[in-house]
């Protein structure tokens, strides 16, 4: 039996629209979780008054997250459907913790975005739309839930999913990418198989749309980035960083450099899963040991390369970028953090050369004063210290970022053209 191929699945959706009670259910349901364990919780969480929350649980495994009855940091979940074996990424909706929704985000093959049909479309569920389409994510299964709250009508259903059709295409969703599943996670109807109070729905179930989803090309032949998420320092082996391949192969032996500072030396190890590899390719996440590079020499953020075609440390570069929610106006000389692969920089905005139409990405004004949610722009950037960034066209992976300020998501957008250092 040949190994399953490997997908990302970010769940994202507004807060309370039930991403985590979708997921538990999901895993029960599929015997990923013991049922015992569900009812355990379903005991401890009237206990403290959380009654329904038994599911989210199962992804809420910290104790702060389960007195809150929110997501806070993102969980990882090994889960296999006939197709293939995915890494659920629990991404959280409430927007204190959107910067670990774009870390998680940004490695996602494909996302599930869960909007409760009663509700409809919120803030949140707008704003991680965008998200998506900016990180890069390019297949989304729309989960619209708690179908028990509208008496599991259709209208509610056809409703909801034109308004969100609608949303999905001003980002450039196509619908041909995009699948619509009707659900009730909490009453478990049509989560993994089709559901007797919803016979009008001709549609998959959530466990059969996630074998929809295709995987995306596998980006090996480009050169190799590697972006440093921990640097460890293990006895016996010394330091080994930890991370995953973005683009190309690392392979034992192979003379790499990390940059921004510069460091290179000679790959003695690879690591996966605790087991030693002698190469690892994208979307692997592995440990990996350097010759001659220490503790103090690399940090989180850092891209490793080949010495050939090193990771490129931008001076300043320009960007297309999307405002997302900001309370006033961005002008030029504003400072906020930006977030790309696994590092954060404050980064100066220091040109504003065009304002775009979000919808068709024509240039609607030149050189404007300022820009404000909901707008599109074209801006030049210089980071405060060096950066390791690479154009959208010749390096996707590394060639997004979103950018926070005053504990939101303030713009995302993707790197058109470089400076290099």
């Amino acid at each position: 039996m040949a190994e399953k191929e490997h997908m990302n699945l970010a769940m994202i959706g507004h807060i309370d629209h039930g991403k985590s009670t979708m997921l538990g259910r999901l895993l029960m349901d599929a015997g990923v979780i013991d049922p015992h364990v569900i009812d355990e919780y379903r005991k401890k969480a009237e206990e403290i008054g959380k009654g329904s929350f038994e599911f989210a649980w199962v992804m809420d495994s910290l104790k702060d997250e389960r007195e809150r009855g929110i997501t806070i940091d993102i969980a990882h979940q090994r889960f296999d459907t006939n197709k293939y074996y995915y890494t659920i990424v629990d991404c959280p909706g409430h927007r204190d913790f959107v910067k670990n929704m774009i870390t998680g985000t940004s490695q996602a093959d494909a996302a599930v975005l869960v909007v409760d049909a009663k509700d409809g479309i919120m803030a949140q569920t707008k704003e991680h739309v965008f998200l998506a389409r900016t990180l890069g994510v390019t297949q989304l299964i729309i989960a619209i839930n708690k179908m028990d709250r509208v008496n599991y009508e259709q209208k509610s259903y056809e409703e909801l999913k034109k308004a969100l059709l609608e949303l999905l295409g001003t980002v450039g969703y196509k619908e041909a990418a995009l699948v619509f599943v009707a659900v009730s996670a909490i009453e478990g109807e049509n989560i993994t198989k089709p559901s007797e109070k919803m016979k009008w729905f001709d549609g998959p179930t959530l466990l059969d749309s996630l074998d929809l989803m295709k995987v995306p090309d596998k980006p090996l032949n480009l050169p190799l980035r590697l972006p440093v998420q921990d640097v460890y320092t293990i006895t016996g082996a010394g330091t080994v960083p930890v991370g995953r391949v973005e683009t190309g192969k690392i392979k034992k032996g192979d003379t790499v450099i990390f940059n921004p500072p510069g460091k290179t030396g000679e790959v003695k190890s690879i690591e996966m899963h605790h087991e030693e590899i002698t190469e690892a390719i994208p979307g692997d996440n592995i440990g990996w040991n350097v010759r001659g590079v220490g503790r103090t020499d690399i940090r989180r953020g850092d891209v490793c390369g080949h010495t050939d075609n090193p990771p490129t440390i931008a001076d300043e570069f320009t960007a297309q970028l999307i405002v997302l929610q900001h309370p006033t106006a961005i002008t030029i000389g504003y400072t906020p953090v930006f977030h790309c692969h696994t590092t954060q920089v404050s980064c100066t905005i220091t040109e504003i050369a065009k304002k775009l139409d979000p919808r068709t990405g024509a240039t609607k004004e030149e050189n404007p004063d300022f820009i404000k949610t909901g707008d599109a722009a074209i801006v030049t950037v210089k980071p405060s210290r060096p950066l390791v960034i690479e154009r959208v066209k010749e390096i996707p992976q590394l060639g997004r970022f979103a950018i926070r300020d005053m504990g939101q998501t303030v713009a995302a957008g993707m790197v058109i053209d470089i400076k290099e250092k």
